[in-house]
């Protein structure tokens, strides 16, 4: 109870309620994000691998700008965009206030940019994909919608994983840059934002951004075991194979 007390004085209970709202909008940005670049980085990762050279060009570029431009400056480049082709376009069709939309363009940018990283990391993975297993398939007079479903799909999703695990991750910890980039409309701050308006308050730096910080962590665990979970699934039927997970008190090395 003294304990609870003394960090009731400190502000630490306090900034743990204040900062729940805003961690709602980091959550908002990557449970949008995360699901619909996820489809999209698949896509790409097969235009990757196409044979049709106009296809493979294409997303060849589009992954390379991504991945090749700071997420920053995307931010900066597609408000920009978006404003300019403000009057010209979106303000006569009437959707000028959800186009500029924080909560619209940060999906948006982070969607295409999880979607060229992963799109990468799937692309990799498909190349990984083992010949003999696909050669196997054909032999068998398998379709090649077939081929893909069955052993293309299930192994590239259980090699690209655990890259794709981090991907995810560092998605939910990009989220912090949004709302620097872009305008904050009324209330709507995420946990960097109102971490640093309550730093300018009593410019307790360590308390408000420790607070915010736990907040990444927390969820950022959360993420660790619901992906280990997937990943426990995706190997089932390799017996003895290791899942990804987080534990608090890793085994030492013998």
């Amino acid at each position: 109870m003294i304990m609870f007390d003394s960090l009731l004085q400190t502000g630490f209970v306090q900034d743990i309620v204040i900062l729940a709202k805003p961690a709602l909008f980091n959550l908002y940005f990557a449970c949008i994000s995360i699901p619909l670049g996820f489809p999209l980085a698949i896509l790409f990762a097969l235009g990757k691998g196409s044979r049709n050279k106009v296809v493979s060009f294409f997303s060849r570029t589009f992954i390379y700008a991504f991945r090749g431009s700071p997420l920053f400056i995307q931010f900066f480049m597609f408000y920009s965009i978006m404003l300019a082709l403000n009057r010209p376009l979106w303000k006569p069709l009437g959707v000028d206030d959800f186009v500029l939309h924080p909560l619209f363009l940060g999906p948006l940018v982070l969607i295409l940019n999880t979607c060229a990283y992963s799109a990468e990391i799937f692309y990799g993975a498909l190349k990984s994909t083992p010949k003999g297993e696909v050669e196997a398939a054909q032999a068998m007079g398998m379709s090649p919608w077939n081929i893909f479903r069955r052993v293309t799909w299930p192994n590239m999703l259980r090699l690209a994983w655990p890259a794709y695990t981090n991907e995810m991750v560092f998605l939910f910890h990009a989220t912090a840059i949004v709302y620097f980039t872009l305008p904050v409309i009324n209330e709507q701050k995420d946990l960097m934002n109102k971490a640093g308006e309550l730093f300018e308050k009593d410019y307790n730096i360590f308390l408000h951004f420790s607070v915010a910080g736990l907040y990444f962590l927390v969820i950022s665990m959360i993420l660790f075991w619901i992906a280990g979970l997937m990943q426990k699934h995706l190997n089932k039927h390799i017996t003895g194979a290791p899942a990804l997970s987080f534990k608090f008190f890793p085994r030492s090395r013998s």
